[in-house]
């Protein structure tokens, strides 16, 4: 396929990623709205000596997951919102044995088992508490179908990189639209797993793997080294940026809502309205010093607007990264609200005049 133009959606797009990416092993349950992932997996992993195997169950995949992955395998699953949960505890092992694998997250509608509608609802989920413990992910969100191309196959190199899980957030929007893909061979770096991966001790000293520290100092070093770990992540941070500095307002948003976001703001800048864009692509570790660079370099006094498929989420994150730079609004809709982009264009000139927005 390399080198072809496809017409594909966004999941399959993910899956061509995965591929392009080395991915050797994948293991899932099936869920709507990510089902073609697996079904690419399954017609193309074995032809290129890789594994696929439809789990029982979403706790069962994980597990598989980590096996794999302890023994150095390149491994991916992916599933949606309740799929999501029921691996959190898998999650939370692979983080704390500093196994790398892909997640990919293909959000719907919630809490609970909730609807097939478009959703952002699990931002807090994804950046915040993947599982328990003080385990992060770091996570990825693509807007187009050739980003999530290229996001997921880089996701395997990070997981490596940084012996953890990186997640793909993605929606029910993205995941089901189709645009071109130019399937295009990409730079993926491997890392050596010979000083980790438990492939028999056969002429030298056996090694563990293990989260079970029973003993506190212990325990409390292996955490202090996780969040070492996160801090590291930073130098990952991806975002976008439309700005010349002297705007009035600063719309922000990721994943599918950015791209109608910024169809209403390229409308209005060539009205003559002062608006800039800003749209987070790493989720976490989130682009908290760049975001304030582009304030702070703002010649105005700017208020800054956040757009979400929830009831707001990331609103929190945007208000804590700016610490009273500017005064944040936010506008969200929930599942089975989806604006266009002259529904944000009214927002934003509401937001321009101070009328009816919440205060963060």
């Amino acid at each position: 396929m390399k080198g072809k133009k496809l017409l594909v959606k966004g999941v399959e797009a993910i899956a061509l990623g995965a591929l392009e990416g080395g991915c050797q092993c994948y293991f899932g349950y099936p869920i709507t709205p990510q089902n073609e992932i697996p079904e690419l997996m399954s017609a193309e992993l074995p032809k290129r000596g890789g594994v696929f195997l439809q789990a029982e169950s979403e706790t069962s995949a994980i597990n598989m997951v980590l096996g794999a992955s302890a023994v150095g395998a390149r491994v991916m699953t992916s599933s949606s919102s309740p799929g999501i949960s029921l691996m959190s505890e898998g999650f939370s092992y692979l983080i704390a044995l500093e196994l790398p694998c892909v997640v990919v997250n293909v959000m719907r509608g919630g809490p609970g088992l909730g609807g097939i509608e478009a959703s952002q609802g699990d931002y807090f989920q994804a950046v915040k508490a993947p599982g328990h413990g003080d385990g992060r992910f770091l996570v990825l969100a693509p807007y187009t179908c050739a980003e999530a191309y290229e996001l997921t196959a880089k996701a395997f190199e990070l997981a490596d990189k940084y012996r953890n899980p990186v997640m793909i957030l993605s929606d029910a929007i993205l995941g089901q639209m189709k645009e071109p893909l130019e399937v295009k061979p990409l730079k993926i770096k491997n890392f050596a797993k010979e000083d980790w991966a438990l492939t028999g001790a056969k002429d030298r000293p056996s090694r563990t793997i293990k989260s079970l520290f029973l003993d506190s100092k212990e325990l409390a070093e292996r955490n202090l080294k996780l969040k070492k770990k996160y801090k590291a992540m930073e130098r990952e941070i991806r975002f976008e940026i439309l700005s010349e500095g002297q705007e009035e307002l600063m719309v922000i948003a990721f994943g599918s809502i950015a791209r109608i976001c910024k169809e209403a703001v390229l409308n209005l800048r060539s009205k003559g309205y002062g608006i800039s864009f800003f749209r987070p692509v790493t989720l976490f570790p989130f682009p908290k010093k760049a975001l304030c660079s582009a304030l702070d370099s703002n010649e105005k006094k700017i208020k800054v607007l956040v757009f979400e498929l929830n009831c707001g989420q990331m609103v929190e994150d945007v208000a804590s990264a700016l610490c009273g730079r500017a005064e944040v609004l936010s506008r969200f809709y929930p599942p089975s609200v989806l604006p266009f982009p002259e529904d944000i264009e009214r927002e934003i000139k509401k937001c321009l005049n101070s009328l009816n927005f919440p205060k963060v």
